[in-house]
């Protein structure tokens, strides 16, 4: 193990982007486990508040963001070892940031609601794009030899993953981007029923096929979707509060 770990992580430089990946889910995890039983009274864990205004985490992950952020610039041609410790700062930042990005994205704490799941779909996003980059792989490039141009190769990739990500299919853009032929099968099948393509191309003009799209997302993706719920609620906890956005919207 330890031959393998100096051959493939510290050889070739991607100790820092190790350290960064274990940080990022040991953070997460510790920080899910903190909220839970903050959210269960167990104990002295509490929310850290000053006066009646509570300090969410996201601060502290920026924060934490920025100082492993400027400090990797400052030591990155210094050893690897600095440089893997100002990662690890970064990653625990990163854990805590992409934990509330929910909050981010929604400018309301919906943490518990079932919008606070985007924060774990951010979370696991966060961790499978840092494992690919670990593993060797690289976003935007393929082998397809060289009657094909780099440049050209690039901007069809990039065409290809924003349509398959305006399709709703976020982990298929996400991956592809990395195996481009996944890129090629998610912008041709159908779009997902509520995402962009489907409301823009045929979500009024073609009844037939939006009849299609929700007969292929309650058969094949519910299911998936039912299971992979199950598996981030066994871990984070259940997102299961009462959306406030919802009730803003209809008052």
């Amino acid at each position: 193990m330890g031959s393998w770990f100096q051959h493939n992580i510290v050889a070739t430089g991607r100790l820092p982007l190790f350290c960064y990946f274990v940080t990022l889910i040991v953070a997460f995890i510790a920080t899910r486990i903190n909220v839970r039983l903050i959210r269960a009274k167990i104990g002295w864990f509490r929310n850290v508040n000053v006066g009646e205004m509570h300090i969410h985490h996201v601060v502290f992950g920026v924060v934490l963001m920025l100082v492993g952020g400027v400090t990797g610039l400052i030591v990155s041609s210094a050893s690897q070892v600095a440089y893997a410790v100002a990662a690890c700062i970064f990653g625990v930042g990163s854990a805590l940031v992409l934990d509330e990005f929910a909050l981010i994205l929604h400018l309301h704490d919906v943490y518990w609601e079932e919008e606070g799941r985007t924060s774990v779909d951010a979370v696991f996003i966060a961790i499978a794009v840092t494992g690919l980059l670990l593993i060797g792989l690289r976003p935007l490039t393929w082998d397809y030899g060289t009657w094909v141009s780099p440049a050209a190769l690039i901007v069809a990739n990039l065409v290809l993953a924003v349509i398959t990500l305006l399709k709703g299919k976020i982990w298929t853009g996400m991956a592809g981007l990395f195996v481009p032929p996944m890129l090629l099968v998610g912008a041709i099948r159908l779009a997902r029923p509520g995402s962009p393509w489907a409301h823009w191309f045929f979500a009024k003009r073609s009844p037939r096929k939006m009849a299609r799209a929700i007969h292929r997302e309650e058969r094949w993706r519910r299911p998936v979707i039912r299971a992979k719920i199950a598996f981030q609620e066994f871990l984070s906890g259940r997102h299961d509060l009462p959306s406030t956005r919802r009730s803003r919207r209809h008052t």
